[in-house]
């Protein structure tokens, strides 16, 4: 039985909530056979985004996450730090052992050597701000550009999914094509072998024909088991890319089919690719958050000017506390840190000139996914069109070689070989309609829109 995956989630409480009886029977009929839901490919990628779909899109998220907490953390640097304390204390202080050892010529008179014991409350609250400080304003600035390039990681990883979905989802269509396609040449093999059989009965043919019937049946049906193991496996691929049980089955809307592109300048998919590309765009905010980091660095180096201030009081006891406060202002410059800041300094920029070469890189590889994806679907298309002529060909002439051997006027040869090249005529189609298919993924992915070409409701 096939359903959809909406109709699957609808129907799920109402499986929850069968008697004992009622699941015992679903589970029987769950063990006639695996389970089917029919998917769309927009379906499917919706699956694969899910919560448990492909983790990819998880620790993406995930990454986001921990880059908004780094920026919270830079952030701390340039708001206000308050903090409260209290508490009683008994001292007892060894006055000998801070050097303090009086002596007066006073007869009889000897200076303490310990003081106390004695009680201490201290209770206060202090605050310190930061009121210019450079380098951790452009640190903070760096954390928002990581935010930013995080975030378009997650769109990245979100087009891979994409990406990897809707090869998965089109080799599941190939692999059932070349079942089907296996299948009609199991029938085509029986009923040459009936026609076979039928010109012998009647005394018009021999028994070399049938015997050689029975071998391209026999080849056949060979074939057709291997296209069942290949659809299981496409089956298989498919429904670990979505994350689903593997003892689902996926039933694809539609089949391969042959969908136009319209032609593409290289200069205007270039650009297109320039601001569509999520990895393009992270690998930019990266590189403009390296910058800022070595920016940070090198103004490690300027002065710093603090506010704090603190209010309490001490005293005995809570009962003869007297208040007291401090505030003021703090001017640090650095001097000498034994070489901490120059090493951060040369770390930062050895970090953005080495994003530097990685986006270079990358435009190169764009540019070079562009063209190889026209290059591939302007070879698709010839392949399609070239393949649908000599299918067509391929069933006139296995029409004729049909024709001849029933009026006894061709041979068993003449139509063994027209089904032959039947056969490998579909095989071609299959091939160049995957092809093209193919091709349509890696240039919708190239121009960074593989989202809108799913979104747009047809099967690659």
């Amino acid at each position: 039985m096939t359903m959809s995956y909406r109709s699957l989630l609808l129907l799920l409480p109402a499986l929850l909530a069968l008697p004992p009886e009622g699941r015992s029977q679903a589970a029987e009929a769950e063990t006639a056979g695996p389970a089917a839901i029919a998917l769309t490919l927009e379906e499917a990628v919706g699956i694969a985004l899910g919560p448990a779909g492909d983790a990819r899109a998880r620790i993406a998220e995930e990454r986001v996450g921990q880059a908004r907490a780094r920026s919270d953390q830079s952030r701390a640097a340039l708001l206000p730090h308050i903090e409260a304390s209290f508490g009683q204390q008994s001292v007892t202080r060894n006055l000998a052992a801070f050097g303090i050892n009086v002596r007066l010529p006073i007869p009889g008179y000897d200076f303490p050597t310990y003081a106390g014991p004695f009680d201490v409350f201290d209770a206060r609250a202090s605050a310190a701000l930061s009121v210019l400080d450079l380098g951790a304003i452009r640190r903070y600035q760096a954390s928002r550009k990581g935010i930013l390039g995080a975030e378009q990681e997650r769109e990245s990883a979100r087009d891979r999914i994409r990406e990897t979905v809707a090869r998965a989802y089109l080799g599941l269509l190939k692999a059932r094509a070349g079942l089907e396609a296996a299948r009609s040449n199991v029938d085509l093999a029986e009923r040459l072998l009936g026609l076979a059989e039928s010109r012998k009965a009647a005394g018009a043919g021999i028994g070399i024909e049938i015997t050689r019937a029975r071998v391209q049946l026999a080849n056949e049906r060979q074939h057709l088991l291997a296209a069942v193991n290949g659809e299981n496996r496409a089956q298989l691929e498919l429904v670990r890319t979505l994350g689903l049980d593997l003892g689902l089955r996926v039933e694809p809307s539609g089949a391969m089919a042959y969908v136009p592109e319209a032609v593409h300048d290289f200069r205007e998919a270039l650009q297109t690719a320039l601001e569509r590309r999520t990895d393009w765009k992270a690998q930019l905010e990266r590189e403009e958050a390296a910058r800022l980091e070595q920016s940070a660095d090198r103004m490690e180096r300027l002065p710093s000017v603090r506010l704090f201030a603190e209010y309490g009081t001490i005293g005995s006891g809570i009962d003869d506390a007297v208040p007291t406060r401090t505030y003021g202002f703090s001017v640090q410059v650095p001097v000498f840190d034994g070489g901490r800041t120059d090493g951060r300094r040369a770390e930062s920029a050895s970090r953005l000139r080495q994003l530097e070469a990685e986006t270079r890189d990358l435009r190169a590889q764009i540019e070079l996914d562009i063209r190889l994806a026209l290059d591939s679907l302007e070879s698709a298309d010839l392949q399609v069109a070239a393949a649908g002529e000599g299918l067509l060909l391929a069933e006139q002439e296995l029409a004729q070689a049909e024709r001849r051997f029933e009026a006894g006027v061709g041979s068993s040869i003449e139509a063994t070989g027209a089904q032959t090249r039947l056969e490998r005529a579909r095989a071609n189609r299959i091939d160049a309609l995957f092809a093209h298919g193919m091709a349509r993924i890696d240039l919708y992915s190239a121009l960074g829109t593989i989202a809108q070409m799913i979104s747009g409701g047809t099967n690659p």
